[in-house]
């Protein structure tokens, strides 16, 4: 009960304290905290002054060009200091910063920059040839600046005052301050609008629950332009005075001793970065000393869950679901093993969420005979939605939706259990057990039909994560002509002690016949999106044709595996599967 009533106090009294945005937040700490560490790099330090200082320079650059109210400024760049004094910098003038994935070709890029219909883009030098790829797809009027470089090109930020701004309107709580894009990973990225008043919920709300203080010093290895990287983690800690280690890149082999020389008690993460701390741990026994008294993230799997905290001796963690456009929010603040959260009984009407039935292969929510949407029953699964704000002024929140409006009118579900009523849709399928728990079981349209039995990728990657050897695996269905459904295949990254027997015995011990993969494919690495995330498209366009990469065929009849060539694609018979 603590933590819920400490996350409520402090995201009150920012609203009490009437800040427009997270910029006055940390004009007021550069008041209070003045030399103490607000932002520390690897090369470079922005304390709460000197951020205060640098977001006043990026403003008046900003003012130089011209920019306005409602302006978009794209910003490419790796992590750095730097990164969030420019966006706090052109938020406080009412701009908006929209923040590009590094990790996009110039293809994907030139959709961003142009779906946020941005005239200037802000990158380094080490990104400048992939900005100007970009760019040149586009009518090449946008102007790139560097940031860390002098020039004509550059931003020169030495050159303005860092005094604080003389009298300018600022953006109302309601206006977008960023720009945030989804992952992208089966289609182009979509420009989800985040405002000032989610900013700053975020980043009070998180500063609650962690009980984050001024000596307290959160390590950050997550991309900025994501969500959890860019405004949890970095919000939370400015709201509460304490520090953020920022670091460029997620490193399995440093992160633990860069962990523990840094100082830091929080460490925020995504569910497949622990995954990949446990399988790079090296010898079990052995544990570096670190301060860390919390890990908070989101998306930490049961089965990693308990050997993650075990190994690394972490006392608490706390884990969240959330959506950068919409508006469930579930937090386990009582570190429940596989639990992604819940909603206390008297904040329900604050955070309404339900699970209704729909169909998981279609995605087509269910109706019954007078048209309202259906609620599942406990422990089964549903998608999960969250009720959208009528009005200002409510305590619900309001859809802020993308840049696209098709793409948002395509996340709203309406008269749902009352006519008129709006629902935000999250597209992710959950269950919610007796007790209140909410647990997540699939992206909906990434599970897939087999044998008449609705197969759960996730459930199924997790199994198979779970075998000696598997460093990665993605699950996906995959046609059979002739067949109903789609048969299973499982991509794998393997290394040392991998067997395909192992692997078999291994899976028909712990998953019914219908969902183990008929086809598995050896690969050298698979794509991950910035935020661990593995991308799928091109392999399901793929298939199981025989390709570069070994096939193989589960052949039941013989109770082995056979390599796909061929013959086999040839004489593969439905009755056979």
């Amino acid at each position: 009960m603590r933590d819920w009533v400490r996350a409520l106090e402090t995201t009150q009294r920012l609203r009490e304290q009437s800040c427009p945005n997270l910029a006055n937040v940390v004009h007021e700490a550069a008041r209070l905290h003045g030399d103490a560490p607000a932002l520390v790099g690897t090369e470079a330090l922005l304390s709460y002054a000197g951020l205060s200082g640098r977001a006043n320079q990026v403003s008046r650059w900003a003012q130089s060009q011209g920019l306005r109210r409602g302006d978009v400024v794209a910003v490419l760049m790796a992590n750095c200091p730097d990164y969030v004094a420019i966006w706090l910098g052109l938020s406080q003038i009412g701009c908006v910063a929209a923040l590009l994935n590094t990790g996009l070709m110039p293809d994907g890029l030139a959709h961003c920059i142009r779906s946020a219909a941005a005239w200037h883009v802000i990158t380094s030098q080490a990104l400048q040839p992939l900005a100007t790829a970009a760019v040149a797809q586009l009518s090449g009027s946008q102007r790139i600046w560097l940031a860390d470089a002098n020039g004509p090109a550059s931003l020169d930020l030495e050159g303005f005052d860092t005094a604080a701004l003389p009298s300018v309107a600022a953006p109302a709580v309601s206006d977008p301050a960023l720009l945030i894009y989804t992952s992208g990973t089966t289609g182009l990225p979509k420009a989800a609008i985040v405002s000032h008043a989610r900013v700053l919920e975020w980043s009070g709300w998180f500063a609650g629950m962690m009980e984050a203080g001024p000596t307290d010093r959160l390590y950050n290895c997550l991309p900025m332009y994501h969500s959890v990287g860019g405004v949890v983690a970095i919000g939370s800690m400015l709201v509460a005075g304490g520090a953020v280690i920022v670091r460029e890149k997620f490193s399995a082999s440093r992160f633990w001793p860069d962990v523990a020389d840094s100082g830091a008690t929080i460490v925020q993460y995504i569910g497949e970065l622990c995954r990949y701390l446990l399988q790079s741990a090296g010898d079990p026994g052995v544990t570096t000393p670190h301060e860390v008294r919390l890990c908070c993230g989101n998306g930490l799997r049961h089965e990693v869950w308990e050997p993650f905290q075990a190994r690394f001796s972490i006392p608490r963690i706390l884990e969240f679901y959330a959506a950068t456009e919409g508006g469930v929010s579930l937090t386990n603040c009582e570190g429940r093993p596989g639990a992604i959260g819940r909603v206390p009984g008297f904040l329900a009407h604050r955070f309404p969420v339900a699970l209704v039935r729909c169909d998981p292969i279609t995605t087509e929510v269910l109706r019954d005979a007078d048209g309202s949407c259906m609620r599942v029953a406990a422990d089964e699964p549903g998608e999960a939605i969250g009720l959208i704000a009528k009005s200002a002024g409510e305590m619900v929140r309001p859809f802020d939706g993308y840049t696209d409006t098709a793409a948002s009118a395509k996340k709203v579900l309406t008269d749902v259990f009352a006519p008129g009523d709006r629902w935000f849709r999250t597209g992710d399928l959950m269950r919610q057990d007796a007790a209140g728990y909410y647990y997540f079981v699939d992206r909906l349209g990434d599970t897939f039909r087999w044998k008449g039995e609705n197969v759960s990728t996730t459930e199924v990657a997790g199994a198979i994560e779970s075998c000696p050897g598997v460093i990665e695996a993605v699950v996906y269905g995959v046609a059979i002509p002739g067949a109903d459904g789609r048969a299973g295949m499982a991509a794998l990254v393997v290394g040392a002690g991998f067997a395909l027997s192992t692997l078999r015995a291994h899976l028909e011990a712990r998953l019914p016949s219908y969902a183990r993969p008929l086809f598995v494919r050896l690969c050298e690495s698979i794509a991950t999106t910035g935020t661990f995330k593995l991308k799928k498209q091109d392999l399901l366009e793929q298939g199981y044709a025989a390709s570069a990469d070994p096939v193989w065929f589960d052949d039941r009849s013989s109770g082995g595996y056979v390599g796909v060539d061929a013959a086999l694609l040839e004489a593969l018979g439905i009755m056979r599967l």
